[in-house]
C-alpha cells in the first residue's frame, strides 16, 4: 500500500490537444505516463493535482477517465484551472456511476484518509490572474471556505494539502492560503501547475514550517512520486 502524487496528466484522448505539440519533455508523455503509472496497485491511492483533462465537458473527458480507471487503486481528483469538464460532484458521482468507473472520487469541499494520515486540498488561487480583470474575488473566498471545509473534515489527523496552484513561489505568496494551512497544523503541502520555464520559480523545501514540493508532470519526469509506503 502506498500514497502517490502527481500532477497536470493534460490528457486528451477524447479532444485534438495533445502536449505533444510543446516538445521537449512532453513529447511522447502519455507513453511516459503509462510507464510511471505502472507502480500503481489495487491498494495504492493516487492523488491528482489538477490539470486532469482537456475535455470541456463529461462527454469530452470520457475517454481520458477510462484511461484513469484502468489505472489500479483509488484515484483522489483535485480541481485545476483547466479542468473545464468540472462541474458538480454529484454530477462526476453520476458520471462515474454511469460508467464504471469505481475508482475515482473528487477531492472537494472534503477529506480522505490514507491510514492515519488526512488528504485535504483544494484548487487554490492566484491573484496574479486579476492582472486581466479576470480575478473574482468570491472564487477566491469560495476556494479559502473550500479548503478550511477540507481542513476540518480531517479532524485530529495528521493533515496533508493537495493543492493545484502553488500557495508560494519566487515572487508571489498567498498569505490567506498559507495562513490556513499553518492554523490546521499542515507540515506538507504539494502543487503543481507550473511548467516549462516556470520550474525555476518554484519553491521547494521548508519554509516558515511547511514543506513544499513541485508535482507537475513534466516536473517529476510524468511519474507519480510517492508520498507515503
Amino acid at each position: 500500500m502506498a500514497l502517490y502524487a502527481i500532477g497536470d496528466l493534460h490528457l486528451s484522448f477524447g479532444t485534438d490537444k495533445p502536449m505533444d505539440i510543446f516538445g521537449g519533455k512532453w513529447d511522447g508523455y502519455v507513453e511516459k505516463l503509462k510507464q510511471g503509472l505502472a507502480c500503481m496497485t489495487e491498494e495504492d491511492t493516487l492523488v491528482l493535482l489538477g490539470d486532469v483533462s482537456w475535455g470541456l465537458d463529461l462527454r469530452e473527458a470520457k475517454a481520458d477517465f477510462q484511461f484513469l480507471h484502468e489505472i489500479p487503486g483509488r484515484k483522489l481528483i483535485v480541481k485545476g484551472n483547466h479542468d473545464y469538464w468540472w462541474s458538480t460532484a454529484k454530477k462526476f458521482e453520476d458520471f462515474c456511476t454511469e460508467n464504471g468507473f469505481t475508482n475515482m472520487h473528487l477531492l472537494h469541499n472534503n477529506a480522505f484518509f490514507y491510514g492515519d494520515v488526512a488528504i485535504c486540498g483544494t484548487r487554490g488561487w492566484f491573484f496574479e490572474e486579476d492582472q486581466q480583470g479576470t480575478h473574482d474575488e468570491k472564487v477566491f473566498r469560495r476556494e479559502l471556505g473550500r479548503l478550511e471545509a477540507s481542513l476540518k473534515g480531517a479532524g485530529e489527523k495528521e493533515k496533508l494539502c493537495f493543492l493545484h496552484y502553488p500557495p508560494r513561489y519566487r515572487g508571489y505568496l498567498c498569505p490567506e492560503i498559507i495562513d490556513l494551512l499553518q492554523t490546521y497544523g499542515v507540515r506538507q503541502c504539494f502543487y503543481g501547475h507550473l511548467h516549462g520555464d516556470s520550474h525555476k520559480l518554484a519553491m521547494e523545501g521548508l519554509w516558515d514550517g511547511i514543506e513544499y514540493r513541485l508535482l507537475a508532470a513534466d516536473f517529476v519526469n510524468f511519474t507519480p512520486q510517492k508520498i507515503l509506503p
